[in-house]
């Protein structure tokens, strides 16, 4: 058997932090092998905003729909719309869109290989090689390896590179999520510029609903992180209730989403975790897209330093940076999502106060441009007695 080749970096997963790892250090001149199993799609309901579009190049061309509001809708069946002043958010099908993400960086020089990852060996002088199981088939596959100066693990949540490689890893929490891709009725009243989000005990006991249109097909899906409750017969409830239970059925898919990051993200010598493996989706929203990209981008900023460097202590700058970034938002999204998904009674309040023109207001504004709102620091402390006033049930949820 002929020697491997050798990269400057091996991404294992093509999702959006691995192709986005790939495409910013090939980009800067570094070999890269990008290394994706085929079939691979995550369960997502697929908005990105306009800030990921912004920061990452990502033309509107990618996006499969803009939307211009959310709806809202409360386990009694109250409806709170939010429309978005002035801006979109952008829609897009994972299938696609990980995909255009794994071909740009191939456009950009990096080497893709479509394979299932199985080990991390060493050579006789340390370098780490990478053995795969070539092809679309896992088990019949031919065995291929390639050698690597540093590794990224973009693997998903429950990364076999993480729980194998690197030291001390931990498995985050996360939910459990489940979705079906419909195709869009030609016949119906559906509104494809309309995201609806349900917040009802029955459709998820600690997560929610999500109906999200997709241009000619809509992404329906639930999560929840509590055993035993049966996603599917959710989901099939889920589209009865949104008018969509005669919608042709295209695919269904299911996966862990986490939600919570990792303490550590490297091995501390050429391994380095990235998006889903080192739990980057938000707490209580499940954001996911903009934070993978983000993630990736950190990821390949530490790589390509310790490429430079040989320092190993610069793999360490990707959580660092990270965390510094958006620690803080994950900290209180995650408070927000123990306390007002915990009971109807809570979701209750939390759909009415979605109501408030202040809120819907400083929440796209997060949103939408990932920074903290400024411009109308009045609304902050209306918002602060407002919450505090639902929180020990002064006012009507209504």
């Amino acid at each position: 058997m002929s020697n491997p080749d050798t990269f400057d970096v091996v991404v294992i997963g093509g999702g959006p932090a691995g192709a986005t790892a790939a495409n910013d250090l090939a980009k800067l001149g570094r070999s890269v092998c990008l290394l994706d199993r085929a079939g691979r799609i995550k369960p997502c309901g697929g908005a990105i905003p306009p800030q990921a579009m912004r920061e990452f190049d990502i033309p509107e061309s990618a996006l499969a729909a803009k939307v211009y509001s959310a709806r809202m809708i409360a386990p009694s069946d109250r409806e709170v719309d939010m429309p978005i002043d002035g801006g979109y958010v952008g829609m897009v099908d994972r299938e696609h869109f990980d995909e255009w993400l794994r071909e740009r960086a191939a456009q950009n020089g990096a080497t893709r290989k479509t394979g299932t990852f199985e080990r991390i060996e060493r050579d006789s002088d340390g370098t780490a090689v990478v053995h795969f199981r070539a092809g679309q088939d896992r088990i019949k596959g031919e065995a291929e390896s390639v050698r690597a100066k540093a590794v990224i693990g973009a693997d998903g949540a429950n990364s076999f590179v993480g729980k194998n490689y690197v030291p001390g890893y931990e498995t985050v929490k996360y939910v459990s999520a489940y979705h079906e891709i419909v195709a869009t009725p030609k016949d119906a009243d559906f509104d494809g510029t309309r995201c609806d989000v349900y917040y009802q005990g029955d459709i998820s006991p600690d997560f929610y609903g999500w109906v999200f249109p997709h241009g000619d097909t809509i992404s329906v899906g639930v999560g929840t992180a509590i055993p035993g409750f049966s996603l599917r017969s959710a989901c099939t409830e889920l589209r009865r209730r949104a008018g969509l239970e005669g919608a042709e059925t295209l695919r269904r898919e299911g996966a862990p989403i986490p939600l919570e990051p990792l303490k550590v993200w490297d091995n501390g010598r050429d391994i380095l975790l990235a998006g889903d493996a080192a739990g980057c989706v938000a707490p209580a929203s499940g954001e996911g897209i903009y934070y993978a990209l983000a993630c990736g981008r950190m990821a390949g900023e530490a790589v390509n330093e310790f490429c430079t460097t040989g320092n190993p202590k610069a793999l360490k700058k990707a959580r660092q940076r990270f965390m510094k970034a958006h620690g803080k938002v994950f900290w209180v999204l995650g408070i927000m999502q123990k306390f007002w998904y915990s009971s109807d009674k809570r979701r209750e309040r939390f759909v009415s106060l979605c109501a408030d023109p202040d809120i819907q207001h400083l929440t796209w504004e997060a949103y939408m441009n990932k920074r903290l709102v400024k411009a109308r620091p009045g609304a902050h402390f209306r918002i602060f007695f407002k919450d505090l006033a639902h929180l020990l049930g002064i006012v009507s949820p209504r």
